[in-house]
């Protein structure tokens, strides 16, 4: 049941016109009111006992000339992460076999690149062939790219494109200065237009305020067309990187408040659990399936951070009674 309609729970708009208080007071309401009404949307919009999985994996790492304040992965920080070139089409055709061989079912990839170059792109697409061919979904993530770019990632079958807006549009001059937030609306209107799904969230967790979370969500319920998949990432420490662990890092209640909000203000996106996930007790993840994720990457690595093993999320979806699969 993934993707927008005309409606939501119970045949109600889904809306694209939010206030920034709207969200707030969603945001606040009683902890038992919040699940509830967050829970009702999602059994109205999706199976509760579906949880879609997803495998990531990094085929271009490091050497990124953007600064985001977060990242590995950026020339500006020294964190002592080597670059690589772009893996060979056998290796990561092989790697999306082993994730579709331990239950994933979409196979994300991502290039550390500001915009991808035509003869890298090239490449790009033959994976995207060839992993089409393995029976997986696809999705890729490779910075900014031109209305020609996103035609050819269309033409090549790719189903999703990542393209995080990363926070509020007051927080993002704080942690990025190389790209600016039109720069990424742009991208995503880009891949719209060529009929490519979009997947787009963004981070917690960096020294941002609640208000800024909620403006995050805010901007992504009033694109003109919800994102398909809303990425929640809670920011891992990387050493060398301006980002710090600060106060204002989510407490577990304040994250299923903020994945209880996004379900009810984006009722028909899929809501993942990204990075940050080994930080959460099972208790935790259980609430926020409960309150409307229904997503997470499997695999012990995500990019350049660690993930929960494979058989803690098989242990604990078993004990949920959650199917893993698509949603």
């Amino acid at each position: 049941m993934e993707g927008e309609g005309n409606s939501g729970h119970n045949g109600a708009p889904v809306r694209r016109d939010w206030e920034r208080a709207e969200a707030e007071g969603v945001y606040a309401l009683p902890f038992a009111d919040l699940l509830f009404q967050a829970h009702t949307v999602h059994r109205g919009n999706f199976d509760p006992n579906h949880v879609e999985t997803a495998s990531l994996l990094s085929i271009k790492t490091g050497g990124c000339p953007e600064d985001c304040a977060y990242c590995a992965q950026s020339v500006h920080y020294d964190t002592g992460l080597k670059a690589t070139r772009l893996m060979d089409r056998a290796d990561v055709v092989a790697a999306a076999q082993r994730a579709k061989a331990a239950g994933a079912t979409r196979f994300c990839m991502a290039a550390a690149w500001r915009s991808p170059k035509d003869r890298d792109l090239d490449q790009v697409c033959d994976m995207i062939a060839a992993i089409k061919r393995v029976g997986m979904e696809t999705c890729v993530t490779l910075g900014m790219l031109t209305p020609k770019q996103a035609a050819r990632l269309a033409d090549a079958g790719l189903d999703f494109y990542n393209h995080n807006v990363d926070t509020s549009p007051e927080f993002y001059r704080s942690i990025i200065t190389t790209r600016t937030l039109q720069d990424r609306i742009e991208t995503l209107t880009r891949v719209r237009e060529v009929g490519i799904k979009v997947c787009c969230g963004g981070i917690i967790g960096m020294g941002e305020h609640v208000e800024d979370r909620l403006g995050m969500l805010v901007l992504l319920a009033n694109l003109p067309n919800h994102p398909e998949s809303i990425p929640i990432n809670l920011w891992n420490e990387v050493n060398g990187v301006p980002v710090k662990v600060t106060a204002d890092r989510p407490d577990p209640i304040a994250l299923v408040r903020l994945v209880a909000t996004a379900r009810i203000m984006m009722p028909k996106s899929v809501v993942r659990l990204a990075a940050g996930r080994q930080y959460m007790t099972d208790e935790l993840q259980a609430l926020c399936f409960l309150a409307g994720a229904n997503s997470i990457f499997v695999g012990d690595v995500l990019l350049t951070t660690k993930n929960p093993q494979l058989d803690r999320d098989a242990s604990l979806l078993a004990r949920l009674g959650i199917t893993p699969g698509l949603v």
